[in-house]
């Protein structure tokens, strides 16, 4: 088992946990925050280069690095059994780990799993909604950052946008009620994007959630100025569109704030990790698909819970590394302060 690291170790900014108190019963860390949301990343490969999240050439891990179907859903099980109640499949590109549906069936069937989602590009969806909607899965994420080609792959670095267009069209068909458009927001690249998108999520029915650009990029180049604000956002969408109305959140672990139309044109969300972060009432948990615990995108420390699955370790002890996982989880991620320290790993290397 991984041990937790010393305070000098991994250092990360935000309020320690109090080193007296004893793990909260179920997944509730030192800090009231009950956790019941995990996200599991099935693969660090994808079939796009977005700027914000990989580099243009980059070599991934060994397919005997990452996490089985069975070993996932055993992980899965075991989270289960201590309060995780839904499960988010990301990437990378998680379409591209073959028979993803395969491994739908598996987590719709684990006692105590409500809902089991995704977050995709949107590339491999045309040849894969009907049966993933077959296999159970409830909602789909899609990131879509343009809806004008040449955006498209100024920031994709790969052309793709008709498949992505496909891919909505045939998920609609193939029945997901709840498709939600995520848009990663920077400045200097997206904001001739963004009337455009909410003009076409508008005019498809398509929740649109705007993203602030975090400090998780491939090449390490991430700079504050490039952060274009959740508000600049609105305002620029409200300037050119019209009126928004807030929307009272329903879902207190949600991390973005909802917007209306006044015209009836739909919602649209903004999620600002940076310009107002919502770790106060932040819910999830990561399983990377190398098969590591995470507390938090911005952790520096993983707990190893690969080497537990391979070495014939008890059901127990994987719910043990968990609660401490969750016991050191920090208040906040400490975006923009003194003691802020990037993880090592990219967005696409722990998951969206």
């Amino acid at each position: 088992m991984m041990e937790r690291p010393p305070p000098a170790a991994g250092r990360q900014a935000g309020q320690e946990p109090p080193a007296a108190l004893a793990v909260p019963a179920g997944l509730t860390d030192h800090f009231g925050r009950r956790h019941t949301d995990l996200r599991v990343s099935v693969t660090d490969r994808c079939n796009l280069r977005c700027t914000y999240c990989m580099p243009a050439e980059t070599v991934f891990r060994d397919r005997e690095e990452l996490l089985s179907f069975e070993e996932i859903t055993r992980v899965v099980t075991v989270a289960a059994a201590e309060g995780i109640r839904t499960v988010r499949l990301t990437g990378g590109e998680p379409l591209m780990r073959r028979h993803l549906d395969r491994l739908v069936r598996l987590l719709v069937a684990v006692p105590g799993i409500e809902e089991v989602a995704a977050t995709t590009n949107g590339l491999l969806l045309a040849e894969q909604a009907e049966l993933l909607a077959e296999a159970g899965l409830a909602r789909l994420n899609v990131s879509l950052d343009a809806v004008r080609e040449e955006a498209f792959e100024r920031l994709a670095r790969r052309p793709g946008l008709d498949r992505v267009l496909a891919g909505l069209a045939a998920a609609r068909e193939a029945g997901f009620k709840q498709i939600r458009i995520n848009a990663v927001s920077m400045r200097g690249l997206s904001e001739r994007e963004i009337v455009p998108l909410a003009e076409f999520c508008r005019r498809e029915r398509f929740q649109l959630r705007f993203i602030e650009f975090m400090p998780l990029d491939a090449e390490g180049s991430w700079d504050k100025e490039q952060v274009l604000s959740g508000a600049a956002v609105r305002a620029l969408l409200q300037r050119e569109i019209g009126p928004l109305e807030p929307v009272p959140s329903v879902d207190p672990g949600q991390p973005a704030v909802d917007w209306r139309w006044r015209d009836g044109g739909g919602r649209v969300g903004f999620i600002d990790p940076v310009s107002n972060p919502f770790c106060d009432r932040c819910d999830r948990l990561r399983l990377t698909a190398d098969g590591q615990f995470r507390n938090c995108l911005f952790s520096t420390t993983e707990w190893d819970v690969r080497r537990f699955l391979r070495e014939g370790h008890s059901d127990a002890a994987i719910a043990r590394t968990l609660h401490e996982c969750v016991a050191a989880k920090r208040a906040a991620h400490g975006i923009g302060s003194a003691g802020f320290e990037r993880p090592a790993r990219a967005m696409y290397e722990i998951g969206g």
